[in-house]
């Protein structure tokens, strides 16, 4: 028989598959940190040996102490000493005992202090540490003038060094007043030589600095942009001119410093936020490169943030009138230098929001929002506009909404309108609504254990975990923003503007932001979730009821309720006849001049409630409406009567039995009643659109178009139908494409043609040839100059 067979076998490939990889992980660290640990203590062991070797190279022995005894015993001690009789002794001999008593270590140590005599001997660090504790100035030595110089340190220890000054009291203050009296005569040299410069020359000296000052900036500038890892520090120099002294060009040159900061920190900035380090990052030894990087961000900070407190403090004292800084800058000056200051912040807002200090320039912007200088108002509401629209996470928009709700509340819902009216501009599509809760329960992306051994077998259940935990990695691994993120940071948002919308209803109905929160509601109305529709319908209802309401302020209202009732608000069982009724009524109210700005909402309306809601609007209603539409399109600008037109199309479309309002014949009994506002009631059936041949004599190309597309029933194809142009626009594009606001013709007006003819053609001759050659003669003479002076002689 051969060898025992070892009971050890070779693991297999399904034992290795069990084996975990943390448990491997593991096993290695923990062998890393052995070999750490002994390497460690070795280095420890030669320390202290080399540090023993040291200590016996510069050990030196200690002179005896010597103490002071009385006179008495140091007249008996001389007596003593001059008896012995010392010549008997060598120089030899002296020399030995002396180094004798050197080497005694029990004589030489210091009996005045409290150590034991075992006790190891106190290290350099000690001596120079008991050196520095005692005082500089005693006060003895205070009279004397003693100046206290560096120490010197030998063998023996450390021995004081000081020098006595010599006193020149008088003598010392003379040069230095002397010394100032230069500096003075050369500022008033100098003020009296500004004094007698004429404006000219005055002009000619500011702008020759401020040519030097704008070298200085471009150079240091350039220098920081070229290489701002090594140059960094040039942006304290920078940041220094900040404090421009010099009255001529102290505001001109802040003004350029801020704006060139700006356009560097917007260069230099990387595409991520800089964390602090922690500690244990500090302790740990990196490479040259990420040391060099690290101090780099950091000073980057640093500076960003001085930048950014140099800003505010300016606004701050614009602000306040306050004269704090300096005298170079009066206060007629300090709107311009704030203006500039705003303005740099709101480059920054948008230029660098995933930057460090993004929410503090967020907080310094907002209450400039409601500032009452208008220029300053309006900077700050287009730079957060413009954040809304390219924030794409929502990230920055949550931030900026939550302080403007903070700021509404503080001020007691007193502000600018156009504070609330930036929030339109929220790109918020998609938000979390209050579903079923099947709707919301998670879903289940991942198997149970139980699901896994009911449903794979051993080898695939590996294969399953193995392929989970490589998913779970790449998830995780994954840098773009999930969109499960994005709708949360959205509702969150809403969240707040909704809160914002709500109070200012329940609270300052009577308020000058009631407009611009109807506004907002018609336009997020399609997220709002189902408990507050109850609510919300009732609060607009009393409001249009109310008779308070302007005529856009009320359109608003009913924009917000059918686009409610259009969405999610279908499900309720609301009656929304009074809002038809309402529409109804104001439409004779617009016209041509300011309330035709209106009529972009109008058509909102109509398409929410005719368009949309066909199914539960009656004919009556819709021939209505369209008779009405057709009576406003003559007496409105060119762009108002276009998009009522298409609205009359749409609605003709959407109920083809419309076309009765084409024809002269009468449908029932009745007769029509203009004046009446019930569109149910008004038999709008009996009557015909005879207002398209009036439209289609219109001055506008486009009015002509749609009048005569319409009065043939609106054909998709065939002579009378319209152009892709116009047909694929929706009313309310078309609407803003004709706009006149900016006094510009679309199409442009073609230039009339002369009727003046300038000569005759053969055909414009006369027949009879003597009057002929009269009018030929009269046409080609030059006119005579008239002479007045000569008197006419009286016909006999």
């Amino acid at each position: 028989m051969g060898p025992p067979r070892s009971k050890k076998r070779r693991p297999t490939f399904r034992r290795l598959l069990k084996t975990s990889g943390v448990k491997l992980e593991n096993k290695l660290k923990n062998r890393q940190l052995k070999q750490q640990n002994v390497a460690k203590k070795q280095r420890k062991e030669q320390k202290k040996l080399r540090q023993a070797v040291k200590d016996a190279a510069i050990r030196t022995p200690r002179p005896l102490e010597t103490y002071r005894k009385r006179p008495e015993e140091e007249e008996e001690e001389e007596e003593f000493l001059e008896s012995l009789p010392t010549d008997m002794m060598e120089d030899d001999d002296l020399r030995q005992m002396t180094d004798m008593a050197r080497k005694a270590s029990f004589i030489t140590r210091d009996l005045s202090s409290c150590a034991p005599i075992h006790s190891t001997k106190k290290r350099k660090s000690e001596v120079i540490r008991s050196y520095e504790k005692v005082p500089r100035k005693m006060a003895k030595t205070e009279e004397k003038e003693v100046i206290h110089l560096l120490p010197i340190k030998d063998k023996s220890g450390v021995i004081p060094q000081s020098v006595e000054r010599v006193i020149q009291q008088k003598e010392e203050e003379e040069p230095e007043e002397e010394g100032e009296e230069p500096e003075e005569a050369e500022d008033e040299g100098a003020s009296e030589s500004a004094d007698h410069l004429t404006p000219a020359q005055r002009e000619q000296r500011r702008v020759q600095k401020i040519q030097e000052r704008k070298t200085t900036i471009a150079t240091l500038g350039s220098a920081i942009i070229c290489d701002p890892v090594n140059n960094i520090k040039r942006l304290k120099e920078l940041r220094g001119m900040l404090m421009e002294s010099d009255p001529a060009v102290a505001v001109t040159v802040r003004k350029l410093v801020m704006v060139s900061l700006m356009e560097i920190f917007k260069d230099i900035a990387p595409t991520y936020k800089i964390r602090p380090l922690t500690s244990e990052e500090k302790a740990a030894k990196v490479r040259k490169e990420t040391q060099q990087l690290r101090e780099f961000e950091e000073s980057l900070v640093s500076q960003y943030k001085f930048y950014l407190e140099d800003l505010e403090q300016t606004i701050k004292d614009w602000k306040q009138q306050k004269k704090k800084r300096s005298q170079a800058v009066g206060f007629d000056s300090y709107r311009g230098l704030a203006e500039v200051a705003i303005r740099c912040l709101c480059e920054l807002l948008l230029a660098l929001p995933h930057f460090n200090f993004h929410n503090n320039i967020i907080v310094a912007l907002v209450p400039l929002m409601n500032d009452p200088v208008r220029q300053v108002s309006d900077m700050c509401c287009d730079a957060f506009r413009k954040l809304f629209q390219q924030d794409k996470v929502g990230g920055a928009a949550l931030a900026s909404v939550r302080v403007v709700s903070g700021l509404v509340k503080s001020l007691n819902y007193n502000i600018r309108p156009e504070v609330l009216r930036t929030l339109l501009s929220l790109r918020i599509k998609e938000v979390h609504m209050k579903k079923d809760l099947e709707d919301t329960a998670p879903k289940k992306k991942f198997m149970n254990n139980k699901e896994k051994k009911k449903n794979l077998s051993r080898m695939q259940r590996k294969w399953k975990k193995a392929e989970e935990k490589l998913e779970k990695e790449l998830l995780e691994a994954e840098a773009s923003e999930s969109k499960d993120k994005k709708i949360q940071l959205h509702t969150q948002t809403l969240n707040i503007v909704f809160l914002i919308y709500f109070r200012i209803l329940k609270k300052a109905q009577k308020s000058v932001l009631l407009p611009a929160v109807l506004e907002g509601l018609a336009n997020f109305a399609h997220l709002i979730n189902l408990e507050f529709f109850d609510d919300l319908l009732n609060v607009l209802q009393n409001l249009i009821q109310s008779g308070d309401l302007t005529n856009q302020e009320s359109l608003h209202c009913i924009q917000t309720v059918f686009i409610i009732l259009s969405g999610q608000g279908d499900v309720l069982n609301v009656d929304p006849l009074k809002f038809y009724s309402q529409l109804y009524q104001m439409l004779p109210r617009l016209h041509a001049g300011a309330p035709n700005d209106d009529i972009s909402i109008v058509l909102r309306c109509l398409d929410a409630m005719l368009t949309r809601r066909r199914k539960q609007v009656t004919l009556q209603r819709a021939m209505a409406f369209m008779k009405r539409l057709s009576v406003l399109s003559l007496h409105t600008l060119p762009n108002a009567s276009v998009g009522l037109l298409a609205a009359n199309r749409a609605a003709l479309h959407a109920f083809p039995k419309c076309d009765f309002l084409l024809d002269n014949e009468v449908q029932g009994s009745g007769f029509y009643l203009p004046e009446l506002d019930e569109p149910e009631h008004c038999n709008a059936q009996n009557t015909a659109l005879w207002e398209l041949h009036l439209l289609q004599r219109h001055f506008h190309p486009v009015v002509r178009r749609f009048a005569v597309h319409l009065s043939r029933g609106a054909p998709s194809e065939g002579s009378g139908a319209l152009g892709v142009e116009l047909s694929r626009r929706t009313p309310v594009e078309l609407f803003d494409d004709y706009s006149v606001k900016d006094m510009t013709f679309n199409p442009p007006v073609a230039t009339p043609t002369s009727k003046k003819k300038e000569y005759f053609t053969v055909g414009a001759t006369l027949l009879d040839d003597e009057l002929q050659k009269q009018v030929e003669k009269a046409l080609n003479e030059e006119e005579a100059e008239l002479d007045f002076t000569k008197t006419q002689t009286p016909i006999t």
